[in-house]
C-alpha cells in the first residue's frame, strides 16, 4: 500500500469512527454536564432474547450542531452467554468486541483512535437493549429510569440526563434515537434484524 493510499485510508477510516465510539465529553460542558452515566455492563444473561441486527449508527455533535454526523456500520449478535460487535469502515473491520458478563475482549485495527472508548459503547447498548428491571436493578443510588411507550429515560436526581426513542421501521426494522445531554451527542441506531 502506498504512503498516500494508507493516509488516505487514514483519514477515511477516523472521518467515519464516530462520537458514539469516543463519547468523549466537551471541555465546553456546563458544570452540571460534568455527571459521569454510570457504567452499567450487564451481563448477556440478563438480556432475556437473542440479537442479530445489522445497523448504521450515526451520531450527532450537541456542542457543534453545524457538523456533518460520522456514521459507522455495525454487526452485533447477543445471546444469554455473548454479545458481540463488529464495527466496520471502508469495508473493513476496524473493532470487534465481546462481553460474556465478566470480561471485555476488544480488537482494535491500528487506525482505529485511542480514545475509541468500548466501555461507554457497552453501556449505551446496555441502555438500548436490555429490559427494565434489569437495567433498575443495577443503578447506582440517586438514579431512576422511567419508561413510557416507546420512550426510555434515565435521570440523575430529578435531571433527565439520556433519552432513548424507539420507532418501528417496517417488520423487521427499528430507529432508534440515544439523546446524552451529558456527554453531548446525539446517537441514530438504524437496525434490521438479520436472518438466524
Amino acid at each position: 500500500m502506498s504512503k498516500q493510499t494508507q493516509a488516505l485510508s487514514r483519514r477515511a477510516v477516523l472521518a467515519l469512527l464516530p462520537a458514539w465510539l469516543a463519547a468523549c465529553a466537551s471541555s465546553t460542558q456546563a458544570p452540571a454536564a460534568r455527571l459521569q452515566l454510570p457504567l452499567l455492563h450487564l451481563p448477556p444473561a440478563e438480556l432475556g432474547r437473542s440479537l442479530s441486527l445489522v445497523q448504521r449508527l450515526s451520531v450527532y455533535r450537541l456542542d457543534a450542531p453545524e457538523a456533518a454526523p460520522q456514521s459507522v456500520e455495525v454487526q452485533l449478535e447477543a445471546d444469554a452467554q455473548h454479545l458481540r460487535l463488529a464495527g466496520f469502515a471502508l469495508g473493513q473491520r476496524v473493532l470487534m468486541l465481546q462481553w460474556d458478563g465478566q470480561q471485555l475482549s476488544v480488537q482494535r485495527h491500528p487506525l482505529l483512535p485511542a480514545e475509541v472508548d468500548t466501555a461507554r459503547m457497552l453501556r449505551d447498548l446496555c441502555l438500548v437493549y436490555w429490559p427494565e428491571a434489569a437495567l433498575k436493578a443495577h443503578l447506582p443510588e440517586g438514579w431512576s429510569l422511567q419508561l413510557e411507550a416507546g420512550l426510555r429515560r434515565l435521570f440523575h436526581e430529578s435531571q433527565e440526563v439520556l433519552r432513548i426513542a424507539f420507532e418501528p421501521q417496517g417488520p423487521d426494522g427499528e430507529k432508534i434515537e440515544l439523546l446524552n445531554r451529558v456527554e453531548a451527542y446525539r446517537l441514530v441506531i438504524e437496525s434490521q434484524s438479520q436472518a438466524q
